[in-house]
């Protein structure tokens, strides 16, 4: 055998292992970055007060899947939640999210369909919290404070200043006219008042016994003027004889 043909022999030999040891690590490398159900994983949360299911994809081969969640009851599906979801990995996670108003303890299957290599369950199914959710209450917004207006310098004066009716001038009883009389101040509605006429009458003397004495007089002058016609008579009778 001549020396070109072992050359030629050797350096088949070289690109054949060469070949063997690439496809070898190919093999490996696409093994490692194949799409498989561990890289899938479901999560109950919540979001501001209600309920989600989020499914989270860390294939980092960015395989194309599609994500169907189902409430479970006793082994069998209740219902479907929502509709299936597209998702596509990466080493870092990519998740999407079913909107759920789950209850306490409730079980969640997670189905993934990732081309022809998986086709299969998240195991073990979605366990729930078992604490719902807490709603928040809106906020009830505070009123603005306000300045207390302050009173004014004539409501405070007209507030201040004595009230001129409630107490009686001096003038006001120096100019009653004379013969009438007042109420004396602080007298009571239910205490008797003195009569008004009792005053007038001792002043004209009504009350006194001015009459009787007027009456005495008129009298004796009746009889006085009697006694004188009587007295007249008797002197013309006499005078006649």
């Amino acid at each position: 055998m001549s020396k070109t043909r072992r050359n030629a022999r050797r350096s088949v030999r070289v690109l054949g292992v060469a070949s063997a040891s690439a496809a070898l690590a190919l093999g490996v490398a696409g093994t490692a970055f194949a799409c498989e159900i561990g890289d899938f994983s479901a999560e109950a949360t919540c979001d501001g007060g209600k309920g989600v299911i989020v499914v989270t994809d860390k294939d980092a081969a960015g395989t194309p899947a599609i994500i169907t969640v189902f409430l479970e009851n006793n082994g069998a599906d209740v219902k479907q939640i929502g509709k299936p979801q597209n998702i596509k990995g990466s080493s870092t996670g990519t998740t999407v999210t079913f909107a759920e108003d789950w209850k306490p303890n409730a079980t969640y299957r997670v189905h993934v369909k990732a081309g022809k290599k998986v086709d299969a369950d998240i195991s073990p199914n979605l366990t729930t919290p078992s604490t719902a959710c807490q709603t928040k209450e809106p906020e009830t917004p505070k009123a603005p404070a306000t300045e207390t207006s302050k009173p004014s310098q004539s409501a405070s004066a007209s507030a201040s200043a004595p009230a001129e009716s409630a107490t009686p001038s001096a003038s006001a009883s120096e100019s009653a006219p004379q013969g009438t009389s007042t109420a004396p101040a602080g007298t009571s509605n239910n205490e008797p008042s003195p009569a008004a006429g009792d005053s007038n009458l001792a002043e004209t003397g009504a009350n006194s016994n001015t009459g009787l004495i007027a009456g005495i007089a008129a009298a004796l002058v009746v009889v006085g003027g009697g006694a004188v016609f009587y007295g007249m008579r008797r002197r013309g009778a006499g005078s006649g004889r």
